[in-house]
């Protein structure tokens, strides 16, 4: 289990299906070694994150490790054998088509356990009203680059309010011009300083 660990902090994109096979042979259920190890590690890459010893591009390559390794434990992970923290639909802001940061924030947040919707780039108020309506997540991640683009953030929770949604999902925020005071006045419930910080305040809220 700490190899596991290890290989996804370490970037090991050689090793890492090797290691999970080693992990089964070894009678361990892949959902022990998903729920336990691979967590562990993805955390272990967050905390390196946050102390300024790894930067965005590890952050990306540790992700892309742990799905390397999710392609050799999908086959005997059972659905419901992983028990999802909850459900997150992602999007960038109709105008924007920056997706960087979202893309990032996906992966962190499926390593975290989470079941990601992702909307893509360009997304109107619309979608994401309607993705609350039909597929009911608890959260909803946007992202903007552009300050010309973070207008659509309160449009889309003008919309949520108008269709009386607002009090069954929680909004986050994220991106370059983003600051936790803007949040604050267009109503969405928080603000990420980074990926790292955003995946830990979705964590905090399924907790609750």
């Amino acid at each position: 289990m700490d190899k596991v660990a290890q290989a996804i902090v370490n970037l090991d994109f050689d090793g890492i299906q090797g290691i999970c096979k080693q992990a089964l042979d070894a009678k361990i259920p892949a959902y022990r070694i998903v729920s336990e190890a691979m967590a562990k590690g993805m955390d272990e890459v967050g905390k390196k994150y946050e102390a300024n010893e790894y930067f965005l591009s590890e952050l990306i390559a540790a992700g892309e490790v742990m799905k390397d390794g999710l392609k050799v434990l999908q086959p005997y992970l059972k659905s419901g054998d992983v028990k999802k923290l909850g459900k997150v639909a992602v999007g960038t802001v109709k105008g924007d088509l920056h997706d960087i940061g979202k893309n990032v924030v996906s992966v962190l947040l499926e390593a975290a356990g989470f079941e990601v919707i992702d909307l893509g780039v360009d997304v109107p108020a619309e979608k994401f009203v309607q993705t609350v309506k039909e597929q009911k997540p608890q959260i909803i991640g946007m992202s903007a680059l552009l300050t010309i683009t973070m207008t659509e953030m309160e449009t889309t929770i003008k919309m949520l309010k108008q269709q009386g949604l607002k009090d069954k999902v929680k909004v986050i925020i994220g991106g370059a011009p983003i600051t936790p005071e803007y949040a604050k006045k267009i109503g969405a419930d928080a603000a990420a300083k980074d990926a790292v910080d955003g995946v830990n305040i979705c964590k905090e809220w399924v907790k609750a």
